[in-house]
C-alpha cells in the first residue's frame, strides 16, 4: 500500500507547476521585489530552471517588473482571484457597509485583515472621509506576530489552531520571541480587543477587534487611529465604535447582511477609496 501511494505521488507530480507556485509563494512573502538571481538563490534552482516560468507568469499578469526596478513583484491578480471565493466575498459584502459607517462616524480609516499562513493580508479598506487620515494598502501583508491585526487573530483562536500557527511562525521566523508573543496575545484575549501604539509609524494607535463567527475569529477589523486636534472623538470612543462594528459584521455574516444597518454610500465590487490630498498610505497592520 505504501509502495502504491509512493508511486501515485510520483506519477502525479507536475514539476513546471511546482516551480510556478514556488515563485508565487516566495514573492508573496517578500517585502521587496526580487531579481532573477535572488529568486534562483532563494529557491535553490538555477536561473535556467526558472527563467521560462518567470516569463510566463509575467505574460499572464501574475508578476510584474515595476518601472525603475529590476526585480519582480506580485500583481493583484491572485488577490482578485481569492476575493472571488464565496467565504471571502461574503465577508467583504457583509463588512463593507459597516466599515463605511464606521469611517463616516469616526472620521478614521479602517481595514479588514484575514490570516494567510503565518501572515495577515488586508482584503478591504475604507479611507477616512476627512482630509487627513492614514490608510493601509489593499493586499498588504505582514507577519502575524508583527501586526496588531495578526495578534488579534491569534489571540482568539482555539488552542489547537494557536499551536499550529505558532509552529508555522517559528519555522518562518526563527528569531520569534515566543514568550513575549504569547504574553501579548493573552493580554489581548483578556481585554477582548487590542489597543496598541504602532511599532512602525509614530503617532498611530492601532485599535483592533476580532470578527467572530461561532466563537472563532474570521477576520480582524482595525482602525489605525490618528489623533486630531479638531476631532470631537477620542480614542476610547473610536474603540467602542469599532468593537460594535466588528460585532455587527459577525452578526451580519451569521444572520444576513442587514444585521448592522445600512451603508452610508454605494456598495460596489471594490472598497471605497477617498481622494483626500493629505492622506498617508503607509502600512501598519
Amino acid at each position: 500500500m505504501n509502495d502504491d501511494a509512493s508511486g501515485s505521488e510520483s506519477r502525479y507530480r507536475a514539476p513546471a507547476l511546482e516551480k510556478g507556485l514556488q515563485i508565487l509563494e516566495l514573492l508573496a512573502r517578500a517585502t521587496t521585489s526580487l531579481t532573477m538571481s535572488q529568486l534562483s538563490e532563494r529557491l535553490g534552482r538555477s536561473k535556467g530552471e526558472i527563467f521560462r516560468m518567470v516569463q510566463v507568469l509575467e505574460l499572464l499578469g501574475y508578476i510584474v517588473r515595476r518601472p525603475g526596478e529590476e526585480g519582480y513583484a506580485l500583481t493583484n491578480k491572485l488577490f482578485s482571484l481569492g476575493m472571488e471565493q464565496p467565504p471571502v466575498r461574503g465577508l467583504f459584502e457583509a463588512a463593507m457597509p459597516l466599515m463605511q459607517n464606521l469611517a463616516h462616524k469616526t472620521q478614521q480609516s479602517c481595514h479588514l485583515a484575514v490570516p494567510s499562513r503565518e501572515q495577515i493580508v488586508v482584503i478591504a479598506r475604507v479611507d477616512s472621509p476627512d482630509e487627513v487620515g492614514f490608510a493601509v494598502r489593499l493586499g498588504h501583508r505582514r507577519p502575524l506576530h508583527q501586526s496588531t491585526s495578526g495578534r488579534v487573530l491569534f489571540a482568539f483562536q482555539p488552542p489547537s489552531i494557536q499551536k499550529e500557527w505558532l509552529e508555522q511562525l517559528k519555522e518562518a521566523y526563527p528569531d520569534l520571541d515566543e514568550a513575549q508573543f504569547i504574553a501579548d496575545t493573552q493580554a489581548i484575549a483578556k481585554r477582548g480587543h487590542a489597543l496598541e501604539r504602532s511599532a512602525f509609524v509614530s503617532g498611530i494607535t492601532d485599535v483592533s477587534s476580532p470578527i467572530m463567527i461561532r466563537k472563532v475569529p474570521m477576520a480582524a477589523l482595525t482602525v489605525p487611529f490618528v489623533e486630531k486636534t479638531d476631532s470631537p472623538l477620542r480614542l476610547e470612543e473610536v474603540s467602542s465604535d469599532l468593537q460594535r462594528a466588528a460585532e455587527d459584521i459577525g452578526r451580519a455574516l451569521e444572520f444576513g447582511h442587514n444585521a448592522g444597518g445600512t451603508p452610508t454610500g454605494p456598495i460596489s465590487g471594490k472598497p471605497s477609496v477617498s481622494k483626500a490630498p493629505n492622506r498617508r498610505n503607509n502600512s501598519t497592520g
